[in-house]
C-alpha cells in the first residue's frame, strides 16, 4: 500500500461521518465496550492466536473483530476530539 496504512484510509473515509456526531453520540461512541460474551471470546480467540493453534475459522473469526476494534477504535478516537474540543460548562 505504498506508505498508507489500512488504519489511516480507514481514519480519512470516516471523517465525513465524524462530522456528523453530536456530542450526546460522541459521548456514547466514546465509551462503548464488548459485551462480556464477545469480550470472553475475543480473549479466548487471542490467547489461542498467542498460542498458534487457532483453526482456519477461528483465524476468520479473530481478524473479523481485529478489523471491527479498528474501526471502532478509530471511531472513538474522532469522538474523543470532537468532545475534547467542546467548550467546558462550569
Amino acid at each position: 500500500m505504498d506508505g498508507i496504512t489500512e488504519n489511516a484510509i480507514l481514519d480519512k473515509m470516516l471523517e465525513p461521518v465524524t462530522r456528523c456526531f453530536t456530542p450526546a453520540v460522541a459521548k456514547k461512541i466514546a465509551e462503548l465496550r464488548a459485551d462480556l460474551v464477545t469480550q470472553s471470546r475475543i480473549d479466548e480467540l487471542a490467547a489461542k492466536c498467542n498460542e498458534a493453534v487457532l483453526t482456519e475459522a477461528e483465524q476468520r473469526e479473530y481478524r473479523a473483530y481485529i478489523e471491527a476494534i479498528d474501526l471502532i477504535g478509530i471511531l472513538q478516537a474522532k469522538a474523543r476530539g470532537l468532545l475534547a474540543r467542546l467548550p467546558h460548562s462550569s
